[in-house]
């Protein structure tokens, strides 16, 4: 699969719309522990979140996957990463924090955020 900026404006700009007409939901459940102790482990909430994925760039892509889940298979789930800086929950320090962020775009352009988590290893970006 060939990327180019064009592709990766279109599809930001599309998942933008959509956020910013709230089409989306953040997935926050048993099976998405990570994206829950984001919101555990510093001061962030929806609004916030929201924020965030609006400031997202071309610059922040890193790569598209292929859904793994059967019946799923057709489906790409884009991945962004993203520096923030949160205030710690239970502590008094700002950190920049390296998100790693994975959207999944359905046909109907309504966007489910499956991945808003602390980076668990450092991403590669595509257009850096």
């Amino acid at each position: 699969m060939s990327i180019n900026k064009k592709d990766i404006e279109q599809y930001l700009s599309e998942v933008k719309d959509a956020v910013g007409n709230d089409r989306y939901r953040l997935d926050r459940n048993s099976k998405r522990k990570d994206n829950i102790n984001l919101f555990l482990d510093y001061v962030i909430d929806e609004a916030k979140a929201k924020d965030i994925i609006l400031s997202l760039t071309i610059m922040d892509f890193s790569e598209i996957l292929q859904n793994e889940h059967r019946g799923f298979e057709h489906e790409r789930l884009y991945v962004f990463g993203k520096d923030v800086v949160l205030l710690e929950r239970n502590g008094t320090e700002e950190k920049t924090v390296s998100l790693y962020i994975k959207f999944n775009k359905l046909e109907n352009c309504y966007v489910i955020v499956i991945s808003f988590h602390e980076q668990k290893y450092p991403l590669t970006y595509f257009f850096k």
